[in-house]
């Protein structure tokens, strides 16, 4: 029995790493790709893409304000796109505030006190209200309300859309409007780091780029194919982003212009919403995993999409494999069924972990950090970026399994509370939040 035991530890502890060691070396592979200043790879093209926009608010008259005027002054002429503030289930001033300022507003309620909520459900209701959306727009995008977006937007995204045979999708840069404080921070060097060496490394091997939740423009056609927004999990941009991809759909990448995000500033924050991630991302990879092979078996995608959407899909198992490991180790150790020489201190593995390590999260970092926002390494932000990691690996491990406990629930969603505006924007702006293109 207890030899039994052993060989248990030993094959999960082997399992999980490597799983680690492939999700690794194919982060290592990617990062490759993403080298390089030349970002916008599409000529410019006149407006004429029509857009819908859509901007989901709960609650949220402290920041709506800001996303109605930057929409008011979008470099775009301004009959070529319509916008709508969603208010959804809102309590407080949202919708007077939107209509003051001209802007268009879908008022949505719930059925019945018990009935779910959320974006998903706000969205698929707008849409029904709006209609004939197909034939009045060529694209649909959605904002968060707490966002900000370069002024130049939709024209950049028009050009691509005419320049690349008109994909269904194209998410763009996923920014910060702050990062102040360690959660803010980690955020922020999360999202420069994949925004470079992840989805732009991803479109350039001509890959399926991720879908970010706010920022993106959806084919209106596709949109209506698929029956308006049919999404069900608490992560809907994951969700659309596996069924696009196994439907032989592209999702392209613009690196040039950007949407502002704002981040958590408080662990407790941060943790309900990652929480909630992990539940809506556990929920779509589990239902997909058996229609990903059906679809690489079926001809509708290829090896490389294959892979790459499966180690997407499985991700967030990271937190867990580490943690899989280092108990089962730990556990051997513990009770004597292995050889504590195994196990001995080994500078050779330790220096390659530590450059692997410096490689992958503090060199790329730094360097997307340098390439996108011309700000230059500093050792001041050193000690953030290695406890900053330290953290996240014992909190991640605990929001992906609170996370994977609960994947099943999918109706319950929880409000991240939005309070920065323009007065307390961090991020460097130019005329109009507007960037030069690369």
């Amino acid at each position: 029995m207890v030899s039994v035991i052993g060989a248990l530890l030993r094959a999960a502890a082997s399992f999980a790493g490597i799983c680690l060691t492939v999700m690794m070396l194919y982060q290592l592979f990617l990062s490759l790709f993403g080298f390089g200043k030349k970002v916008k790879d599409y000529a410019d093209h006149d407006p004429q893409s029509r857009f819908l926009v859509l901007v989901p608010a709960h609650n949220e008259e402290k920041v709506i304000g800001d996303i109605i005027d930057n929409l008011n002054r979008m470099d775009y002429p301004r009959e070529l796109y319509d916008y709508y503030i969603i208010a959804d289930n809102c309590t407080d001033s949202t919708a007077e505030v939107a209509r003051r300022m001209g802007a268009r507003v879908i008022e949505t309620r719930k059925e019945s006190p018990d009935a779910p909520t959320g974006k998903p459900i706000a969205l698929r209701k707008a849409l029904q209200a709006i209609g004939d959306y197909q034939n009045r727009y060529d694209l649909m995008m959605i904002f968060d309300a707490d966002n900000l977006m370069d002024t130049n937007m939709f024209r950049e995204v028009n050009s691509q859309y005419l320049d690349k045979g008109r994909p269904d999708f194209i998410q763009c840069y996923l920014g910060a409007k702050n990062k102040k404080g360690v959660v803010a921070w980690f955020y922020y060097t999360g999202y420069t780091l994949t925004n470079r060496f992840f989805d732009l490394a991803k479109h350039r091997l001509g890959l399926n780029c991720a879908i970010g939740g706010t920022g993106f423009a959806m084919s209106t056609a596709y949109l209506y194919e698929r029956g308006g927004w049919t999404t069900m999990s608490l992560t809907e941009d994951f969700e659309i982003q596996v069924e696009a991809t196994l439907e032989g759909r592209r999702i392209l990448w613009n690196h040039v212009t950007r949407v502002y995000d704002e981040k958590p500033t408080s662990m407790r924050a941060s943790i309900r919403q990652k929480i909630r991630w992990g539940q809506g991302h556990w929920f779509v990879a589990l239902h997909n995993t058996r229609k990903l092979f059906a679809a690489l078996l079926g001809g509708k995608i290829g090896i490389g999409e294959f892979f790459s959407l499966l180690t997407y899909m499985y991700s967030i198992s990271a937190y867990l494999l580490a943690l899989v490991q280092v108990v089962s180790l730990g556990l051997l150790m513990l009770t004597g069924l292995t050889k504590v020489p195994e196990f001995t201190f080994n500078w050779q593995s330790f220096s390659q972990g530590a450059a692997l390590f410096t490689y992958s999260y503090l060199v790329l970092f730094y360097l997307a950090d340098w390439l996108d926002n011309r700000i230059a390494f500093s050792f001041r932000t050193l000690p953030v970026m290695v406890g900053g990691f330290a953290a996240n690996m014992i909190v991640g491990a605990f929001n992906q399994l609170v996370g994977l406990a609960r994947f099943r629930d999918q109706q319950h969603w929880v409000k991240t509370e939005h309070a920065i505006n323009r007065k307390t924007l961090t991020v460097p702006q130019t005329s109009g939040l507007t960037r030069k293109a690369a």
